[in-house]
């Protein structure tokens, strides 16, 4: 595979600038996946828009989502942001560990979400009817349901962007899952 170079604020268009001024303020630098969306002049806004968008779940449910979906396809950089992300939302080590597996031992809620979101990505959309069923027994919404989808394919599109560019995880790189160990 061909390096694929990270982007800087002289490499993209003015309005990419304009973002990554917004990111340097807001979060302290670029990061490499960000600024790689940025090779086109509309995918940076065009993401961050559908990221940042209003959403019923809340943002620790949403690194759920992000952590289980990362792990199905198997994304170092996601994985690794998300693994920070998760921390700063207050879990736990062990607690993103499981959360990646797609399950969660002390939140009956977060369980089937994390269940759910494995699901969905592992089976394309084609979701088994009995992890559905729990998702809404759980307390969930049709709502929330379509959320959660729309938030699968936001994550998608992040861990298929690295996986074809392999640029550098800029995190504290997540350590492999071991399933046996879980």
């Amino acid at each position: 595979m061909s390096t694929f170079n990270v982007p800087t604020r002289e490499d993209v268009s003015t309005n990419n600038q304009a973002i990554f001024d917004n990111l340097n303020k807001s979060l302290g630098f670029v990061p490499n996946l960000y600024a790689t969306y940025a090779h086109s002049d509309t995918a940076l806004e065009n993401y961050l828009n559908f990221a940042n968008a209003k959403t019923s779940l809340s943002a620790k449910e949403k690194e759920v989502v992000n952590l289980a979906v990362s792990q199905v396809n198997d994304c170092m950089y996601c994985l690794s942001a998300h693994t920070a992300i998760g921390k700063m939302n207050g879990f736990t080590d062990e607690q993103i560990l499981e959360l990646r597996a797609g399950y969660s031992s002390v939140n009956i809620k977060l369980d089937a979400l994390a269940k759910l979101a494995k699901n969905i990505t592992e089976n394309r959309g084609r979701t088994d009817e009995s992890v559905l069923e729990n998702f809404f027994n759980a307390g969930y919404t049709k709502g929330n349901l379509i959320d959660t989808i729309a938030l699968v394919g936001d994550k998608t599109i992040s861990n298929y962007i690295h996986s074809t560019t392999q640029v550098p995880v800029d995190f504290p790189v997540a350590q492999p899952l071991e399933l046996e160990t879980i």
